[in-house]
């Protein structure tokens, strides 16, 4: 779902009292009621009760499909819909998108109405006087200005209707000075902003070839902003680290494990002027090994420990191994994640919401916990038995 923003998996179960309905015929003799909240626009609460079988079962945000909710990891769902229309919490927090403004078009804006102002000033202050020289063409049956004609004038310059009159030359001056507001300026000015998206478009340098996917400039209203960015407050990890974590580092019972050099590590030895070691699988000499590294055959993503006393089960040698075991078993055990078995190879990827609690379970994997499977009670895993040596479920 991308309700809030997120586009990552969002885990949802059903209850543990329902889960023996699992085809139509079941379904035919199934009955329940729901009673639940009033509709309202909160997406991450949910209350309400399920009566079954003379039972009450609570219902919790984990049991609530929002409406445009994507499946994955199963074909289909059975359920109720609690809410209809403009019930839905979705649409309850339907808004009308706020509009974006660039400073360009917020200063041709003002100056825009400061023309227009001097407009209605120019055009104002003419017919003000014109009717005022206009009323006085003829004053006490005397014809002031003959020449035009004053006794046989149009409404446009009759001295008995001199308010009307300028009136009506207000609005011809409005007319006539009308050249003072520049709005083919913001024609002129979106037609650049086309042009530009266009080239931001094919541009080589935004061209991101890991995902294989060139920058898309969705608006033309702030291309001009962009090169005008100096800071960017962000309260995500994930828009920094590219949604990429990595576990490179553990600390238990107070003994740290891991040879690989952290981005903050190598950043202050090049500040101290200290030479670096970057360790890989085949380096054995590096300062600070006390063996050798043990090679793990294969880069795995969100992986990158190296110490040869935790891999290939040589944990259980440590001083503290008990420690050690509690501490992978809960990083293997204490997650959302849902585990996707490779028919073909047998192999187990995982699908979190996160990619930081994706990574404590794939280390827990390449350490010798691998979570394999789970229910709505239980968590299924394979681990390293210290005693026997061998793998126990």
């Amino acid at each position: 779902m991308n309700l809030d923003g997120e586009t990552n998996l969002k885990l949802k179960r059903s209850l543990e009292a329902t889960n023996h309905l699992r085809d139509e015929e079941s379904f035919q003799k199934f009955t329940a009621v729901i009673k639940c909240e009033d509709p309202n626009e909160r997406l991450y609460s949910f209350v309400g009760t399920l009566q079954y079988e003379g039972k009450q079962y609570p219902l919790s945000p984990q049991q609530i499909l929002l409406r445009d909710s994507k499946l994955k990891n199963t074909d289909y769902v059975y359920g109720v819909v609690v809410f209809t229309g403009h019930d839905t919490k979705v649409m309850q927090n339907a808004t009308d998108p706020p509009s974006k403004r660039s400073k360009i078009e917020r200063k041709m804006d003002k100056i825009v109405y400061l023309l227009f102002s001097t407009l209605i000033l120019i055009s104002s202050t003419g017919s003000v006087f014109f009717g005022i020289e206009t009323k006085r063409d003829i004053d006490g049956g005397k014809i002031r200005r003959w020449y035009l004609q004053p006794d046989d004038a149009t409404v446009f310059y009759d001295p008995r209707r001199a308010p009307l009159a300028a009136f009506l030359h207000f609005l011809t001056g409005l007319m006539l000075y009308g050249y003072l507001i520049p709005i083919s300026l913001y024609i002129s000015i979106e037609i650049v902003k086309v042009l530009q998206s266009v080239f931001i478009n094919h541009d080589r340098d935004m061209y991101y070839e890991d995902t294989d996917k060139p920058a898309r400039a969705r608006t033309s209203n702030l291309n001009e902003e962009l090169g005008q960015v100096d800071t960017i407050l962000s309260d995500k990890t994930g828009t920094l680290t590219c949604n990429s974590m990595e576990f490179v580092k553990c600390s238990v019972a107070g003994v740290a494990y891991g040879r690989v050099m952290t981005e903050v590590e190598r950043t202050l030895a090049k500040r101290k002027g200290e030479r670096t070691f970057e360790v890989d699988d085949s380096q054995t000499d590096a300062p600070g090994l006390n063996g050798n590294i043990v090679e793990s055959g294969k880069s795995v993503k969100g992986f990158n420990f190296r110490d040869e006393r935790i891999m290939n089960g040589q944990w259980v040698n440590e001083p503290h191994s008990d420690v050690i075991q509690k501490f992978f078993r809960v990083l293997a055990i204490c997650h959302t994640a849902i585990p996707d078995v490779n028919e073909e190879t047998g192999e187990i990827s995982y699908e979190a919401e996160s990619p930081d609690e994706a990574a404590f379970v794939i280390a827990a994997r390449e350490v010798g916990f691998q979570f394999f499977g789970s229910s709505q009670t239980s968590i299924s895993l394979h681990e390293l038995d210290p005693v026997s040596g061998q793998k126990v479920n």
